[in-house]
């Protein structure tokens, strides 16, 4: 026999009183209207934090887009001036292919005339004039 001072059901009886009163603690802290005011507080912290993520990333889509429209906008700006350099190149290329033509031309006239002279002046060598 045991003597041990406090038996099963006092122990049992005492933990089923701290297990109750452990309970009745919390349920009175769920119920605690400054519990409820701090939740409220929280969730409307909660939904302004949400408001201003989604703003942000609103702002953060206006500013791509607006990137976006710049850039092409810029690409527009840089393949018109390549266009308009590929034009010039094209008309100086053509400028001085005529250059060369008429250069050509005009060498071929003044090499025709010196033959010309030459020859003329050998026909009046062989005559005797």
């Amino acid at each position: 026999m045991s003597y041990q001072v406090p038996d099963l059901e006092d122990r049992r009886g005492s933990a089923t009183a701290a297990k109750k009163a452990l309970l009745d603690k919390f349920r009175a802290a769920a119920e605690d209207p400054t519990l409820a005011q701090k939740r409220a507080a929280k969730t409307a912290i909660h939904e302004a934090r949400l408001v201003r993520v989604a703003d942000r990333e609103a702002a953060q889509r206006a500013r791509e887009a607006e990137l976006a429209a710049q850039a092409a906008r810029e690409a527009e700006i840089a393949a018109q001036k390549q266009r308009e350099a590929e034009e010039l190149a094209a008309l100086l290329a053509k400028e001085e292919a005529e250059r060369a033509v008429t250069l050509a031309a005009e060498q071929k006239a003044a090499r025709d005339a010196r033959y010309a002279a030459r020859k003329a002046a050998k026909k009046q060598r062989r005559r005797g004039y």
